[in-house]
């Protein structure tokens, strides 16, 4: 195969309507575009989200939220996902990236304490949940707060 040889897929393209071309083509004379009006002139229609002049449903309906832009979301990890390690690991979050167990598409890492940890380990990260922070260390191992 070969970049001049490429074509798009059999059905995926149709060719663009050739309007004004006699009474035999059924897009002549008018075009398509019907008697008059709004619709018939050139660049006419409406602009999106125009109602025939009565106020809009989006300045009939009242603002609301906030968002916070300097708000910081954290990637969640249980304590039960943590027993894929051996002992006397260090699980940071790019550990948890490399090995897929978070997703990391926010900023941070926060542990939760779900489940049970039966591993004796350090877990460096931005935030724990009293009870996460609390199963880690009856487990033997250590929460670090990450900087």
């Amino acid at each position: 195969m070969r970049i001049h040889s490429i074509q798009p897929a059999i059905g995926a393209t149709t060719s663009e309507k050739r309007l004004g071309r006699g009474i035999g083509s059924g897009l002549g004379k008018t075009s398509g575009k019907g008697h008059k009006g709004q619709w018939a002139r050139s660049g006419g229609g409406v602009r999106p989200g125009f109602e025939g002049g009565q106020t809009p449903i989006a300045r009939r309906l009242p603002k609301r939220g906030f968002n916070n832009k300097f708000r910081i979301e954290y990637d969640v990890v249980n304590i039960a996902a943590l027993n894929v390690f051996d002992n006397d690991t260090t699980v940071t979050r790019e550990l948890l990236l490399e090995r897929r167990i978070i997703g990391g598409k926010h900023q941070g890492l926060k542990v939760l304490g779900d489940g049970t940890l039966t591993k004796k380990l350090t877990v460096k990260a931005d935030k724990f949940s009293a009870s996460a922070k609390q199963a880690i260390e009856s487990a033997g191992g250590v929460a670090e707060v990450a900087e």
